[in-house]
C-alpha cells in the first residue's frame, strides 16, 4: 500500500483533468439515480413521473453533448489514463444516441403490449438510462478493458429490457435466449482480449506495446484473437454469423425494445468498432498480419445476402424488420472499408446510420400502431388497413421507401454516399472486394424492394372483409410517426444541412 502512495496525486490529477470531458456521463449517472429513487418513492404510479424526468434529463444531456464540441476545438483528448478518447466522431455518435433515446423513451408506453405490463414501466426507464450510459462509454472506449466493461454494461441492460414482460411466455423465452447467446459471445470476446493482451502485453489501443507486440507474434495466432474479439462486437452489430439471435429476440421482445436494440445499440456498436479499427488500420504494415479490409468486405457481403434474402421469406412484421436490420448492418459495413483513406467513409456511415435509425424507428412504431389498433402481427393482417388508417399507411410507405433507398428520402442519400465513398477508393486501387461489395449492395437493395413492397401491397391493393375489432391508439404515436416521415423526406431533399 505504501508503495502506491507516491502515485496517488498524479492519478487524482488525471481524474480531475478528465471530468470536463466526462460531464454528459456524470449527468447520466445522476439521472439514473434520480429516476431510480423516484420509482422507489412513488411505486407503481411513478411511471409517468419517471418518464418526464428521464426524457427531460436526456434533453439536458443533449445540450451537454453539444458543449463538448467546444472542448474538441483543440483536438481529440485522451482521459482517465487513456481509457477513453473524446473526438468529433464519438461526440456526434453520442449526440445521435441521446436524441434517438428521447424518442424511444417517449415511445415505451405508446405500445399497448408494453404499457399493459402490470408492474409498470418505471424500472424500464432507469434501465434505459443505464444502457445509454454504457453506449456513451462504448463510443469513447479505446482500451480493451473499458471496451469490455462498456459492452457488458449495455448487454446486461439489454437482457433486462428484452425480458421485461416476464409474465409473457414469448418475452421470457426471448430474454433467456438473449442472455445465453450474449453470455457466450461475451466469453468469446473476453478470450480474444486475453489473447491480445498476452501477445501484446498491453490493453491500450493507442499507446503502449500492444500493436508493436502483435507484429512480433505469429499472424495466425493474432488473426485468431482478433476474430474472437470481433465476434463479440459482431453480436451487438448482428452481422453474420453472429446474427442468429436477432429474429427470435426481436419477435419476442416488445416492439419498443426491439427498436431500441436495432437503432441506438447498433450505433454505439459501430462507434466502438471504429475506435477499435483505427489504430490497427493506421499502424504501418499491420495489414500483413491481419487484413481488416478483407474481413469487413467478406462479412459485409455475406451479411447483406443473408439478411435480405431471409427477409423475403418472412410474413411476420417483426421478423421481417429483424432480417432487414441484419441486411442494413452489412450495407453499413461497406462504409468502414475505406475510412482510413479520408473522412468520407466516416461521414457516409454516420449519415447512413442516422437515416436508417430514423426509418427503422418509424417502422417499429408503425408495427406498434397497427398492433394497437387492429392486432396486426403478420403482413397479411394489414390487408385494407391503408384506407382505414390513411395517414399511418402513407407514412409506412414513405418509411419503407427510405429503408429501400429510393430517391427523395434520407435512405436514398445515405446509400448514395456509401456507394460514392466505396467507389472513390475502388477507382484508386481497383480492389476486387470493393467491386463485389458494390455489386452485392446494389443487388440486395433490389431484393429488399420485394419484401418491403409486400406491406404497401397489403395496405392499399388488397381488400379485407374485416369490419370489427378495431381500436384506438395513442395519438402521440401517430404524430411522432408523421414527424419522422417528414424528417426522412426533408433529409433526403436537403442532406447538405448535415453533410457539408
Amino acid at each position: 500500500m505504501n508503495d502506491l502512495l507516491p502515485f496517488l496525486p498524479g492519478q487524482l490529477n488525471q481524474v480531475f483533468e478528465g471530468i470536463p470531458y466526462f460531464m454528459p456521463e456524470i449527468c447520466l449517472s445522476i439521472l439514473f439515480v434520480v429516476v431510480l429513487v423516484t420509482d422507489l418513492l412513488f411505486g407503481k404510479n411513478s411511471a409517468w413521473i419517471c418518464k418526464i424526468i428521464a426524457c427531460g434529463g436526456l434533453l439536458l444531456i443533449v445540450f451537454k453533448d453539444l458543449e463538448q464540441f467546444k472542448l474538441l476545438l483543440a483536438g481529440p483528448h485522451f482521459f482517465f489514463s487513456q481509457m477513453l478518447l473524446l473526438h468529433v466522431n464519438s461526440a456526434i455518435f453520442k449526440l445521435i444516441i441521446d436524441v434517438l433515446s428521447i424518442v424511444l423513451l417517449l415511445y415505451f408506453d405508446w405500445d399497448d403490449s408494453l404499457a399493459s405490463h402490470k408492474k409498470g414501466l418505471s424500472d424500464l426507464y432507469s434501465i434505459s438510462i443505464a444502457a445509454v450510459f454504457g453506449m456513451h462509454l462504448m463510443a469513447m472506449s479505446v482500451n480493451l478493458l473499458s471496451i469490455y466493461l462498456s459492452v457488458e454494461m449495455v448487454s446486461i441492460a439489454s437482457y433486462l429490457m428484452v425480458a421485461y414482460r416476464a409474465e409473457n411466455g414469448v418475452s421470457s423465452e426471448a430474454g433467456l435466449k438473449y442472455v445465453l447467446f450474449g453470455a457466450a459471445s461475451s466469453a468469446i470476446m473476453l478470450y480474444g482480449i486475453s489473447l491480445l493482451y498476452g501477445f501484446g502485453g498491453s490493453l491500450n489501443l493507442f499507446g503502449g506495446n500492444l500493436l508493436p507486440g502483435l507484429m512480433q507474434v505469429n499472424p495466425i495466432g493474432v488473426s485468431f484473437a482478433l476474430i474472437l474479439f470481433l465476434a463479440g462486437i459482431g453480436f451487438k452489430l448482428s452481422f453474420v454469423p453472429m446474427h442468429f439471435w436477432v429474429p427470435d429476440i426481436y419477435q419476442g421482445a416488445p416492439a419498443p425494445i426491439s427498436a431500441f436494440l436495432s437503432t441506438v445499440t447498433k450505433i454505439a456498436a459501430f462507434s466502438l468498432l471504429i475506435n477499435f479499427l483505427t489504430p490497427f488500420i493506421f499502424f504501418p504494415k499491420f495489414s500483413s498480419v491481419f487484413d481488416f479490409r478483407l474481413f469487413i468486405s467478406v462479412v459485409g457481403i455475406v451479411t447483406m445476402i443473408a439478411g435480405n434474402f431471409a427477409a423475403t421469406l418472412q410474413n411476420n412484421i417483426k421478423r421481417m424488420l429483424a432480417y432487414s436490420s441484419i441486411g442494413h448492418t452489412g450495407f453499413a459495413l461497406m462504409a468502414l472499408v475505406n475510412f482510413n483513406v479520408d473522412k468520407q467513409g466516416i461521414t457516409a456511415i454516420t449519415f447512413y446510420l442516422l437515416a436508417y435509425s430514423l426509418a427503422n424507428l418509424g417502422a417499429w412504431m408503425l408495427a406498434s400502431y397497427f398492433a394497437n389498433t387492429s392486432q396486426a402481427e403478420e403482413i397479411s393482417d394489414l390487408k385494407g388497413l391503408g384506407f382505414k388508417y390513411p395517414l399511418a399507411g402513407v407514412a409506412f410507405v414513405v418509411i419503407l421507401i427510405s429503408l429501400t433507398g429510393i430517391p427523395v428520402t434520407a435512405g436514398f442519400y445515405g446509400k448514395f454516399v456509401v456507394f460514392s465513398s466505396v467507389y472513390t477508393v475502388y477507382q484508386a486501387d481497383h480492389n476486387t472486394w470493393l467491386l463485389l461489395l458494390m455489386i452485392t449492395g446494389a443487388v440486395t437493395t433490389v431484393v429488399s424492394l420485394f419484401y418491403y413492397i409486400k406491406i404497401p401491397l397489403n395496405l392499399f391493393l388488397r381488400k379485407t372483409d374485416r369490419t370489427v375489432g378495431f381500436m384506438s391508439s395513442n395519438p402521440f404515436l401517430l404524430v411522432t410517426i408523421a414527424i419522422i416521415s417528414l424528417l426522412i423526406v426533408g433529409l433526403g431533399l436537403f442532406p447538405d444541412y448535415l453533410i457539408k
